[in-house]
């Protein structure tokens, strides 16, 4: 029975507000939710970019100042590393990295994988400026060779790229033995490929394999009589995004703008 007051009507239940530290809590989790971590390879970057900012504002090119402040948050978009989700199941071969698939096309692999001479399913992976550079490994494999290939930096798009431009190549046992090959590809402003594992590795689906600065491609092979399960012009998340299913008979598949 509910408690009756004074005048005999029921009294109401008192909400007791939340205590501001709890409110502050929630606000901080949120924020640090938010925030993407840098990758390692990128804080010596920002740190340059900051310096110079805070030398263009002690000698009052307030201006310039500001600028660099821009660019400074910029470097540290750029090596922005975030966690990712990766789907596990025997077969699957996913996005080495984030970005627009440029091309889908049959071709045959570059000598530098060492792979046979036959025509295979390329998936081209092209970075722009903000998207995320850190590249991941499109599924559960052996590194049985990288090849580094010195060349040009042309616009990354051009299919001429693959073959013209500086590069590094992985090649990937799956389990199985099926190879698939991964190539990092430099682009028109990209001077620097790095990658974090050596031959012989074995390496987890969605681990991370190396980064490029700053703008730049990704090409898969996959292997022969496998079709892809993505289309030009189609948004890939590194870690995340299905390239292939190599357990399935799926045919390539259709997609369409909307």
């Amino acid at each position: 029975m509910p408690a009756v007051g004074i005048a005999g009507a029921p009294e109401l239940p008192c909400k007791v507000p939340a205590p501001r530290y709890i409110n502050a809590m929630s606000i901080a989790d949120s924020i640090k939710k938010a925030l993407v971590p840098i990758h390692r390879e990128g804080w010596r970057f920002v740190a340059i970019f900051a310096a110079i900012t805070l030398v263009l504002f002690w000698f009052h090119l307030s201006t310039l100042g500001w600028i660099g402040v821009v660019a400074s948050l910029w470097c540290a978009y750029f090596f922005r590393d975030p966690e990712r989700v990766t789907p596990l199941r025997e077969g699957l071969v996913i996005s080495p990295a984030d970005g627009r698939i440029s091309s889908v096309e049959e071709v045959i692999p570059p000598p530098e994988l060492d792979l046979e001479r036959k025509l295979v399913t390329r998936i081209s992976v092209f970075m722009n400026v903000l998207d995320v550079h850190v590249n991941r490994s499109p599924a559960d494999a052996e590194i049985r060779r990288i090849a580094y290939v010195p060349g040009a930096f042309v616009n990354a798009e051009l299919d001429k790229a693959s073959l013209d431009n500086e590069r590094q190549a992985f090649t990937l046992e799956l389990n199985g033995g099926r190879m698939i090959g991964v190539v990092q590809i430099a682009g028109l402003i990209a001077r620097r490929i790095v990658k974090f594992v050596d031959e012989g590795d074995r390496l987890l689906a969605g681990q991370r394999v190396g980064l490029i600065r700053f703008g730049s491609r990704v090409d898969v092979y996959l292997p022969e009589g496998t079709h892809a399960l993505v289309s030009i012009g189609q948004r890939a998340i590194a870690g995340e995004t299905v390239f292939a299913d190599l357990a399935s008979n799926e045919g390539e598949r259709a997609a369409r703008q909307s």
